[in-house]
């Protein structure tokens, strides 16, 4: 490297904001957020510490399949190493990032870079007493970057001087540090303390034990102050396990949800499916191509490819890197900060029309009331939640939420003791047409709604309408986007509704014309979100009977 101290990063983005560098929308985003980060302040950037590490995986670290020189890395690896070891947390100067998600199409390199990092990580980065771990579902897919970690020590007399390798794992006994290879069991995984986790090939990790190993590994994290979570995938075939969580997490963060503070997203997949046999979309996934992997082996499978729909669809998922059903964050952060604005009470609507909608799906949890009013032209949300008091004394330090600050503003209402009571959400709609003359014409709700207040509040008069939270609300999706982004929603001071907003992702079908909504991860909330759309839904069903009321026009 001509010089010791230049940043990679922004090289990187350079050449991708000139046009020299092929990219896709979501490695153009995260690099924009780390040099917008660096210049602002947010993050500190040590080049020291990033070419440090640069410079010995480039010095120590050896190919271990068909090859043994010295690994040279790409400048998308460099850059992404600087952005591992060299972005800092501003307030303890330590890493900023402690999980990074690297969807990478096939042949390249994934393995082989992760290796070298956790190469890195063994000998130079951790501290004394490391445990390090290969990780997979089974312990022969735990071997592959387990066995190229130490054919990358064999191959390089200094560090095969001090390497051991034991019947059970590696050994440094100089620094302490062990490097195993286990498989699923979550419940031995309990005792762990890792300094670095390598996880490989996640598209194949089942389901519910995929999220739980995930979680055991990172939560064993919690003694160290600079810990390592590396993730590497494929798009796959697996649903509703930790790949798509890593996902929606990822596209949650790069569209500028401020929650996520640790998670590094390095997704390169195509953005033009229709493109797919293309060498300038091809690259989006593939930016090793013509280093690793040739584009002779690519034109190849495209000719297989176009006469056959499975290979066809394998090649969209291992070489596009195109999951198929996949879930993706939904809206831009800011898209819904344009509807955050003036405070706005039950008050201001007086004498009003609207429409509701009611989410009930979990009785000891949280639960929503959307009303929808529309006045001058504008679609005002007010949300009401409700939760019950064992829960309200846990959640603010189980999910870091402030239902204390949003239970003084009135946006949370404790309700009930262990679940929630619906006689308080019932006497909330009373309130709404004894106190403030705000009529709801049709109240949607969700078909997991207590049928009791279904039925007390038919019988007090209120049309209830059931919504199916499927792909049928495809179109009330693209409609509330498209009214957000034009202004045409507000909030009022919500922020608790704001969060609900942020934290919808949506699967997307495999026309990718029809999508549903869902939690961006397991541990989020879009209650108030999903009785929006219940609202929305009814206003939409029974506009040409309601419509003119709706307008609230004296």
């Amino acid at each position: 490297m001509h010089n010791v101290y230049e940043n990679y990063i922004f090289e990187y983005q350079d050449k991708i904001s000139k046009g020299i560098i092929t990219a896709g929308k979501w490695i153009k985003k995260v690099y924009k957020i780390l040099t917008e980060g660096i210049k602002n302040g947010e993050y500190i950037f040590d080049a020291k510490k990033a070419n440090k590490a640069i410079n010995f995986i480039e010095s120590f670290c050896h190919h271990s399949k068909g090859r043994n020189d010295l690994l040279k890395l790409e400048l998308w690896q460099k850059a992404a190493v600087s952005a591992i070891f060299g972005v800092l947390d501003k307030i303890t100067g330590f890493r900023q990032f402690r999980e990074i998600f690297l969807l990478v199409a096939r042949k390249n390199g994934k393995s082989l870079f992760a290796a070298a990092i956790m190469t890195y990580v063994a000998y130079i980065d951790g501290p004394y007493g490391s445990e390090l771990y290969c990780l997979a579902p089974k312990l022969d897919q735990a071997d592959i970057v387990y066995n190229c970690f130490f054919s990358m020590t064999q191959a390089e007399e200094e560090l095969a001087e001090l390497t051991k390798k034991r019947r059970s794992d590696i050994y440094i006994p100089e620094l302490n540090t062990t490097i195993k290879k286990i498989a699923f069991n979550a419940k031995k995984a309990d005792g762990f303390n890792p300094t670095m986790t390598v996880n490989d090939e996640m598209e194949a990790w089942p389901g519910d034990k995929g999220l739980k190993q995930y979680d055991v590994m990172v939560s064993g994290t919690g003694a160290r102050d600079e810990p390592l979570t590396f993730s590497t995938s494929t798009a796959g075939y697996e649903n509703d396990g930790i790949f798509d969580e890593l996902f929606t997490r990822s596209t949650g963060f790069l569209k500028g949800r401020s929650e996520e503070k640790r998670l590094l997203p390095l997704l390169y997949m195509v953005d033009d499916k229709e493109k797919w046999y293309m060498r300038e979309e091809l690259e989006k996934a593939n930016p090793n191509l013509d280093v690793s992997v040739k584009w002779s082996f690519y034109e190849e499978q495209i000719r297989i490819a176009k006469g056959s729909l499975p290979k066809k669809a394998e090649f969209l998922t291992k070489y596009c890197n195109i999951k198929q059903n996949s879930a993706v964050a939904w809206l831009e952060y800011a898209t819904v900060e344009k509807t955050v604005r003036n405070k706005i009470t039950l008050e201001d609507f007086r004498n009003c029309y609207c429409v509701a909608g009611i989410d009930l799906s979990r009785t000891t949890d949280l639960t929503a009331v959307s009303l929808i009013i529309e006045k001058n032209g504008i679609n005002n949300i007010i949300t009401q939640f409700f939760m019950p008091k064992k829960r309200y004394d846990v959640a603010i330090n189980e999910e870091g939420v402030p239902y204390n600050i949003f239970k003084q503003q009135g946006y949370l209402t404790i309700s009930g003791e262990n679940q929630v009571d619906y006689h308080d959400v019932f006497n909330y709609f009373i309130k709404l047409i004894k106190e403030y003359k705000i009529k709801p014409l049709k109240v949607g709700y969700d078909r997991y709604c207590a049928n009791y207040l279904v039925d007390d509040m038919k019988e007090c008069g209120f049309h209830m309408d059931d919504v199916f939270q499927g792909t049928n609300l495809t179109s009330v999706l693209r409609a509330f986007e498209g009214d957000m982004k034009d202004g045409l929603y507000n909030i009022g001071e919500n922020n608790l509704m704001k969060s609900h907003l942020l934290n919808v992702a949506v699967k997307m079908e495999d026309d990718d014309v029809r999508m549903k909504p869902m939690k961006a991860d397991k541990r989020s909330h879009i209650d108030g979100a999903a009785a929006a759309f219940d609202a929305l839904a009814v206003k939409m069903k029974y506009y040409k009977e309601i419509g003119r009321q709706l307008q609230n026009v004296a």
